[in-house]
């Protein structure tokens, strides 16, 4: 059985360790953090394409969703994403639309 998790919830503001940091690979910080749905979705048109796709396959989006900001449903959205094996602008592209798509909704649910 899933538990329902409020739209504000997962919209909340996180404390600064628990936002999400962006890397290009092991121990390459690119300077850029997101602490809350709003700031990742905003991020992902901003950051190194090179870090969407170090985090997206090793599974560091998809975690960070369904256990820091308790969104299962952006998390399955994720790894489907995952399976397609994007790089790239294509990867970009896909990823800011499947976030700031369940971003709008979930906005529209908690105003």
């Amino acid at each position: 059985m899933t538990t329902f998790i409020p739209a504000n919830k997962i919209l909340r503001k996180l404390p600064r360790e628990n936002a999400f940091y962006f890397f290009t690979s092991i121990g390459n910080y690119t300077g850029v953090s997101a602490a809350s749905l709003e700031e990742f979705v905003k991020k992902i048109l901003e950051v190194n394409v090179k870090s969407l796709e170090f985090h997206l396959y090793r599974g560091d989006f998809q975690k960070w969703i369904e256990e820091v900001l308790e969104d299962k449903i952006l998390a399955n959205e994720i790894k489907k994403l995952q399976q397609t094996k994007l790089i790239g602008n294509d990867l970009r592209d896909n990823l800011y639309l499947i976030v700031s798509k369940r971003y709008d909704k979930l906005k529209g649910f908690s105003s």
